[in-house]
């Protein structure tokens, strides 16, 4: 598009802003995100400390908790924050509180929120209900008119950039020097998701994830990518 004096601009958008995300449950099949509150605190300590040397920590802005007492205060801390907001994964197998996630940098007036500070624990790594937890917090934020829905992790933290390609991300780039965190550098690799994308990407989600995907050893019969 171009305005009168023939610069280009971008294209007309009817929209009328999104709404900040309210503390609700959102249900699945094999995971259940609820707003984290100070009750799950022993759960989750259980689960991350099944973490043995702390490599789940490495790139999160906290350092390791050890002890439940201090576990118990952050997540007294964590049930307050607003932006980011804590979410808990309860895994519909053990009825436990198996991983956090948050939903963050929320900017309703432009349409744009990120996933992150995720922490899964050995018990949810790998598994259906990781894979749901991230598609039910989509399905969340486009839902409340998101236009942008951003994953943004250290450069060097392979994993978590593999899993942001997997679950339908495309990477936009290497924000050099974004952050300082426990004493060192951040290049701060950028990922995103738009509204325009989402309906692809929730049928694949909705298809990888139905039971007949899955053989009766529980391993998928065809790949998350393979159904975009």
């Amino acid at each position: 598009m171009q305005n009168p004096l023939g610069q280009p601009i971008g294209d007309a958008v009817n929209w009328q802003g999104a709404t900040p995300p309210p503390r609700v449950v959102l249900a699945g099949q094999y995971c259940t995100v609820v707003p984290l509150t100070p009750a799950h605190a022993p759960d989750l300590f259980a689960a991350t400390q099944r973490d043995a040397d702390g490599r789940n920590w490495t790139y999160l802005f906290e350092e390791p908790i050890t002890e439940l007492a201090a576990f118990a205060a952050w997540a007294e801390k964590a049930s307050q924050s607003t932006d980011p907001l804590y979410h808990a994964v309860i895994s519909a197998d053990s009825g436990k509180a198996v991983g956090y996630a948050t939903f963050m940098r929320i900017t309703p007036v432009a349409g744009t929120i990120e996933i992150g500070n995720i922490h899964m624990s050995p018990a949810l790594q790998g598994t259906r209900a990781a894979t749901e937890m991230q598609y039910l917090m989509m399905k969340q934020a486009f839902a409340l008119g998101y236009r942008r829905y951003e994953w943004k992790c250290d450069s060097l933290n392979a994993p978590s950039r593999r899993a942001a390609l997997r679950l339908g991300f495309s990477f936009e780039g290497i924000f050099r020097q974004a952050l300082v965190y426990k004493g060192r550098n951040r290049d701060t690799a950028w990922f995103s998701i738009t509204d325009k994308e989402w309906p692809a990407l929730e049928n694949a989600f909705v298809r990888w994830l139905d039971a007949g995907n899955f053989d009766e050893l529980g391993n998928q019969v065809v790949k998350l990518q393979s159904f975009r």
